[in-house]
């Protein structure tokens, strides 16, 4: 006889949801589909050649420390070295400030865990990265949308949200997922003094900040913070910055890193400990092996070209073959841009006839944590190569023209 497991799980499951992305990325492993969906790195930009050397390095100097397990905070050469790249952006952290754990969304899990109770109030960006309110879901959050635009959060709306008490806000500044969109200096700087005027602190989500592919470096929040406290980039703690390797070496690592009060990373420690003890030691010393003695800031430079080409095709494409009711972001780096559909038409709708023309994207509805967006789509262009977008746009584009003048034709 069967047991009814549905009736055990835990109460907090019922917030749990699959990812739309996952379940789509599932559709798209047909060969002959063209898939925008994923938020993946292009694996032709993995450094293999250093890989396999840095392997054979650390099983050759320290295997039996690698292959151990090792410090929940993680190890220690790794961490000086973040230490001393977030240096470069004048905010100073000791590695007693950081944590280094398997993957960003490991890192989010854990800000759910230590920080939010049932029905706690988050300040979100509308749209907003998915898996942040996958992460927080599980624990009961509620989000207050600020809505934003092709220049971030639009902090303008902010103070209101303020104003219901929120346990923290989460914003990405940088070449935002889903949108691309980039919060400017003006914008970063009101983010940052709002926070502070309201004793709010601020989840600062960076994984694709150093892909920038034109205009000038911003400096992050938690610069501007320590700027605007007055403390000359010693470390204040208002910012919890969030950084990873996935987009600088690979994603198949699982690395990523928390920056945070010493208090706070003692907590964050004790969330991990109690979900996989610490991050595999081996992966941690290969990626230190890997990425010092400035490989990383010349691997970055060839990974910029790479994607900026295949922004540009993108972009280009789109100019050329989509209907003109159909607008979309100029993103100044990372891997996605947003597209803003007619009100009229729904993305979901669009996406069922794009699967049978054999091309993919993500509908923009589920970015929005309160509803909204179903006339907006996530488009990748990290992931294929450019010969590759220009099918996949000429596909989209196709699908599209025809869904607008069957429009025209139902009005006329």
């Amino acid at each position: 006889m069967q047991t009814p497991w549905e009736y055990r799980y835990a109460n907090r499951t019922q917030r749990m949801g699959s990812s739309v992305i996952r379940e789509l990325l599932k559709l798209t492993e047909q060969p002959d589909i063209i898939s925008f969906g994923g938020g993946l790195p292009a694996p032709e930009v993995f450094p293999l050649k250093e890989f396999k050397a840095a392997c054979n390095v650390i099983l050759d100097t320290a295997g039996p420390q690698a292959l151990q397990y090792s410090t929940t905070e993680g190890y220690r050469p790794l961490r000086e070295m973040i230490a001393r790249h977030t240096g470069r952006y004048a905010v100073y952290v000791t590695p007693e400030n950081i944590l280094i754990t398997s993957g960003s969304q490991q890192a989010l899990d854990f800000i759910g865990r230590v920080f939010i109770n049932q029905g706690d109030h988050i300040i979100v960006e509308s749209p907003t990265y998915l898996g942040a309110l996958q992460a927080w879901n599980a624990y009961g959050a509620q989000y207050i949308s600020v809505p934003s635009d092709e220049n971030g959060m639009v902090t303008s709306e902010l103070e209101k949200a303020l104003r219901i008490g929120p346990k923290f806000i989460y914003v990405l500044p940088n070449f935002q997922n889903p949108s691309g969109s980039t919060l400017t200096l003006e914008r970063r700087k009101q983010l940052v003094e709002l926070a502070d005027r309201y004793g709010v602190p601020i989840i600062e989500d960076d994984p694709y900040g150093q892909l920038r592919f034109e205009g000038d470096h911003l400096p992050p929040l938690v610069s501007l913070d320590c700027q605007y406290r007055g403390d000359d980039g010693c470390y204040t703690g208002n910012v919890i910055y969030l950084s990873t390797f996935s987009k600088l070496l690979a994603p198949g690592i699982r690395l990523a890193w928390v920056i945070a009060p010493e208090q706070v990373i003692r907590k964050l420690v004790q969330a991990k400990q109690a979900a996989d003890l610490n991050t595999a030691a081996f992966n941690q010393m290969v990626a230190y092996e890997v990425g010092k003695g400035g490989f990383l800031d010349e691997h970055v430079k060839y990974i910029i070209k790479v994607y900026r080409e295949r922004r540009n095709v993108m972009l280009e494409t789109m100019d050329e073959l989509f209907p003109s009711e159909v607008h979309w972001t100029h993103p100044q780096g990372g891997m996605f841009l947003w597209g803003i559909l007619p009100e009229w038409m729904d993305a979901a709708d669009v996406l069922k006839v794009a699967i049978q023309r054999k091309v993919a994207f993500v509908p923009g509805e589920s970015f929005h944590p309160n509803n909204g967006g179903k006339n907006t789509m996530r488009l990748n262009f990290s992931y294929s190569n450019p010969e590759t977008i220009r099918e996949g746009v000429n596909r989209l584009g196709t699908v599209l023209k025809e869904m607008v003048a069957q429009e025209k034709m139902h009005h006329a």
